[in-house]
């Protein structure tokens, strides 16, 4: 499907398909040169501790030739145990006023290798939380933060089933609260047997030199990994306004992700593992005067 068309689709499931909006532009469209790209990032991807069962992770999701070899970190260690279902925190980029976390309740993604099913009856289960959890598949359509995501899950947990959501507030305390919310959501899901998994999608420091975006990952990882969603977002804030040559911002999906750590803490867990990091610098057409930074966080 042409990855421009934002035409309704029905699923054969029920429900919408999402058409690929980034097909073409943040990974290949052909599925062959995709499959090639993630299997290889996958392959030289270090999966970390694979006897344990991964509670989330926080991923990036620029271009994958740029931010994929880092990504690849998380999902390559996902793939030892893959979940039935993960439940993807995303980035607005897109869509102004946008306050809460909408929604994609049902149908699938379509991706250049395959459609990934959306689990409708875990969506259903956090509507049920009611405000701030809202459906709003129009909020999605020109998302890419979750959808390069996709040929990751496809290639490394196959028979996982999705739960798109796109996270805006503009009050960390807020976005920790309804984080606590679905943490306590899927709390009991995993108690009750429901392997599920939570994956934030965040890129780091936009756009200094490559040495100042390090410098900017090494400061946001010590709340990061402590799980302090308030510290890290007056960490990052702080950063924004430190005059650091072209930084624009210190994350770009703070807020999913400090939605994530929200309801990580909800989940029991206290700590995080930084899987691995760079810059967009380390491909070999990297810009090193305008990077952007990566990492990938597990949490177990």
């Amino acid at each position: 499907m042409n990855g421009g068309d934002d035409s309704a689709v029905a699923h054969a499931g029920g429900g919408e398909i999402r058409p690929p909006a980034h097909a073409g532009t943040f990974y290949p469209a052909a599925p062959e040169a995709l499959r090639r790209l993630v299997d290889a990032q996958l392959a030289e991807a270090v999966a970390a501790r694979p006897g344990l069962s991964w509670v989330g992770f926080v991923v990036p999701h620029a271009g994958l030739v740029y931010s994929g070899p880092i990504a690849a970190a998380a999902w390559a260690t996902l793939a030892a145990r893959p979940p039935a279902t993960i439940v993807l925190a995303g980035t607005n980029h897109y869509v102004a006023g946008l306050r809460g976390v909408a929604i994609w309740p049902d149908g699938a993604w379509r991706t250049p290798l395959g459609d990934v099913p959306v689990d409708a009856a875990v969506a259903s289960r956090i509507l049920a939380l009611g405000t701030p959890f809202g459906a709003s598949p129009a909020a999605h359509r020109r998302e890419h933060s979750i959808e390069v995501q996709l040929p990751f899950i496809v290639r490394s947990c196959p028979t996982a089933e999705i739960v798109p959501l796109l996270v805006s507030f503009e009050d960390p305390r807020a976005g920790l609260a309804a984080g606590a919310q679905l943490g306590r959501l899927l709390a009991g899901l995993r108690d009750s047997g429901h392997d599920i998994a939570l994956v934030a999608s965040s890129d780091f420091a936009h756009y200094p030199p490559a040495p100042d975006a390090e410098a900017v990952t090494r400061a946001l990882l010590p709340p990061l990994l402590a799980l302090d969603g308030e510290e890290l977002a007056r960490r990052e804030a702080d950063l924004r306004e430190a005059g650091i040559p072209g930084l624009v911002c210190g994350m770009c999906g703070i807020e999913p992700v400090v939605f994530a750590l929200g309801a990580f803490r909800a989940m029991g867990l206290r700590a995080g593992t930084l899987l691995a990091a760079g810059t967009s610098a380390d491909v070999p057409h990297g810009d090193p005067e305008r990077t952007v930074g990566y990492a990938a966080i597990g949490f177990a």
